[in-house]
């Protein structure tokens, strides 16, 4: 195991308040963290997930993962005690009556597969509503290993794990976030509590970074797609939901999974701008408002430019688009570009947008050479 350097975003130590009654996220305890913009890689709709815990006694692994912070019923009990919405473990005990407390060394484990390998740049650790039974440390590691490993064959001993967060105090009833500068791709994390307790919720936020060789042979695929290696670098209104969420995997199914901008009240109009896999040749694309009904955009372009400094193109001029709909468009000529922009006029939202290409020659060894860079 090769440790790598960290540094916390935030600390927070000792024990939360007991629960005394109201919104129990009253008192709860978080930051801003400059790398929460950035993607979920371990997202159950790219795919990520729990594959193993070491004890799951009081509350299963899956729950690391679910969308949406913790809920807490006060009243919620269970044969096995109190119910909570997160992972948590049985409490560790000593060798003997005269060692009854658990080692230094003692822990327990979660492997969690990410939904899409990448570059990790910021880790949440949440113990939301774990007051008085959440580890008094935590440490993660990270691994990068091809195809679909089980469990135990990442459990096995020839598997190199790196460490992105040393064994750190954290705090109960708090979003505790650790900066990760380890410029590696990783397809895997192992989540240590030290000795033992629970966890609400993980995040685990970076940039994509795909298989080329995979995208070689699908040829046409989306090119923005977040799965795809795409990512949304800014947007002009973020009050409701996030960018990201027009391209994420497929459809949306409710409002919240879309994005939707505060109600404008000037001449102005709102936009979002993506950087593509690569550079890429755009042949057709998709605008999906499935789910805005009342407040769906009126109008949108899409344009697209080559290069961090190009001039921005439109490839789809300002078009009318329909509520809870979902418009595809054949471009008349090709386009190729590194970055794509769709505006809309003059609010209001969309729940996907779709560019489908394939990856120029430039595009397909930038992304080879970052990929081996990497040590993908």
């Amino acid at each position: 195991m090769t440790a790598q350097h960290h540094s916390p975003s935030a600390s927070f130590t000792g024990d939360a308040n007991p629960y005394g009654g109201g919104d129990p996220y009253a008192d709860y305890r978080t930051a801003d963290f400059p790398f929460t913009h950035l993607a979920d890689l371990a997202d159950r709709r790219l795919g990520a997930g729990v594959i193993a815990a070491n004890d799951e006694f009081f509350a299963q692994r899956e729950n690391l993962l679910l969308p949406g912070r913790a809920e807490f019923d006060p009243e919620h009990f269970g044969h096995k005690g109190k119910i909570m919405d997160g992972w948590e473990t049985r409490r560790r005990r000593g060798a003997s009556a005269d060692h009854p407390w658990p080692t230094a060394d003692d822990h327990d484990w979660a492997l969690i597969r990410l939904g899409a390998p990448g570059v990790i740049r910021g880790i949440v650790v949440d113990t939301a509503h774990f007051r008085g039974n959440y580890p008094q440390a935590v440490s993660v590691e990270a691994t990068c290993v091809a195809g679909t490993p089980s469990p135990e064959e990442l459990l096995a001993d020839d598997v190199k794990w790196t460490t992105l967060v040393p064994p750190t105090p954290v705090g109960g009833h708090a979003a505790n976030g650790f900066a990760v500068s380890v410029e590696q791709r990783f397809t895997h994390l192992r989540v240590n509590q030290h000795p033992d307790g629970g966890i609400a919720r993980l995040r685990v936020h970076g940039e994509v970074v795909p298989d080329p060789e995979w995208l070689a042979v699908l040829g046409t695929f989306d090119v923005v797609a977040l799965e795809n290696g795409g990512r949304a670098e800014d947007a002009s209104n973020l009050f409701y939901s996030p960018a990201t969420n027009t391209i994420q995997p497929g459809r949306a199914r409710v409002m919240h999974e879309c994005w939707e901008t505060r109600r404008r009240r000037d001449q102005g109009n709102d936009w979002i701008r993506y950087r593509l896999a690569a550079q890429s040749e755009i042949r057709a694309l998709e605008i999906d408002t499935a789910y805005l009904k009342g407040n769906a955009a009126g109008w949108a372009t899409v344009s697209v430019r080559d290069g961090d400094d190009g001039e921005w193109t439109e490839i789809l001029p300002r078009t009318r688009l329909q509520p809870d709909t979902n418009h595809r468009f054949i471009l008349p000529t090709p386009a190729i570009g590194t970055h794509a922009r769709i505006d809309i006029y003059p609010d209001g939202g969309i729940s996907r947008l779709r560019l489908f290409g394939s990856l120029t020659d430039e595009g397909r060894t930038r992304l080879a050479v970052r990929h081996q860079e990497l040590g993908g």
